[in-house]
């Protein structure tokens, strides 16, 4: 084992990927000869060749137009939008070809590709560099859309999400890209798709939190858990297909729950898992739900960002509240 970036694993999962299986194709703006605007394709275009790794125009339609021809044909493209707030332009591209292709050809053509994309706040970047949009996509019937929050995590589900028949949205949290490491297996392994991880197990209140979100948590939590509380923080990972089986499974020990997610909170994926609650254990519950996220407005500038951001106090505030409901 390696210890390493979440970047670093990312890197080397596409590595693994292309050195294992030759229909892998790694494409998108600067991937090349730069190594991507994170570096997160470094030293892969020396390794591979412009054949197998491709620089692309700026133009976030054709990336993806082309990666779903090059997957019709065989191919298991990966896909590299720059920013979150670059995919929008792709979006037609997304939800009218990709997401139902095997649906439109029952079966006949494959759609296995991944779009990788950097998302969520906290870098200090201008207006349309930190947009956490992934309820978009979760409410597309097709497509799986995949948040990582650790190294280990994030190869293994990248080479989970390249080797899948289905297209992924593989949402990297740029705010924890280079925050930690930790040993990271090396070659082939996946983390399987629509299976959350528990983080830390309590008994008292339970914790729902995915990417950038899931330390933030962790930290409300461990402090929490000096004053006699303890939570059962679950990382959800994959945000579609949910793991629904360990979200009811720790409603039903704890009785209570918060929701965390840098997203606004209007329509946000934390409204579904409410819902997903509601329905299957309503009579568990102890506390009215809470949810803290993001506000129902852009990501503002950086004099504002560590206020638009849910951050520790307010996270553990929300435990606070329910907890003594």
């Amino acid at each position: 084992m390696t210890k390493m970036t979440i970047v670093q694993a990312i890197c080397d999962g596409m590595r693994v990927a292309l050195k294992t299986d030759p229909s892998v194709i790694v494409l998108g703006e600067d991937v090349g000869k730069n190594g991507g605007v994170f570096r997160a394709t470094d030293g892969l275009w020396e390794e591979f060749g412009d054949e197998r790794v491709i620089d692309t125009p700026l133009a976030e339609a054709g990336i993806v137009g082309t990666s779903i021809g090059l997957a019709v044909n065989g191919f298991r493209p990966v896909a590299e939008i720059q920013f979150m707030g670059f995919i929008y332009p792709a979006f037609e591209q997304i939800v009218t070809h990709a997401a139902r292709l095997r649906t439109r050809t029952q079966g006949v053509f494959p759609a296995s590709l991944v779009i990788r994309a950097p998302y969520g706040g906290g870098i200090r970047a201008p207006e349309l560099h930190c947009d956490s949009t992934e309820s978009l996509f979760v409410h597309i019937p097709g497509l799986k859309v995949v948040v990582p929050s650790t190294p280990s995590d994030a190869k293994g589900l990248l080479l989970a999400a390249i080797k899948d028949p289905d297209p992924v949205i593989f949402l990297e949290p740029m705010r924890i890209y280079r925050s930690v490491k930790e040993e990271v297996p090396e070659g082939w392994f996946e983390v399987p798709l629509g299976k959350a991880r528990r983080v830390r197990e309590g008994d008292d209140l339970s914790v729902f939190a995915w990417g950038a979100m899931v330390p933030i948590a962790e930290k409300a939590a461990r402090e929490w858990e000096q004053k006699g509380v303890s939570c059962d923080v679950i990382d959800l990972r994959t945000l579609y297909p949910l793991d629904e089986e360990t979200i009811i499974e720790s409603i039903k020990k704890t009785g209570r729950a918060v929701i965390v997610h840098e997203a606004p909170k209007t329509a946000g994926l934390g409204a579904e898992l409410i819902a997903l609650i509601q329905e299957h254990a309503f009579l568990y519950l102890e506390a009215p739900i809470a949810r803290v996220t993001g506000y129902d407005a852009p990501v503002p500038m950086f004099a504002l960002e560590d206020h638009f951001l849910p951050g520790v106090e307010r996270v553990s505030q929300a435990i606070g509240q329910v907890a003594s409901f």
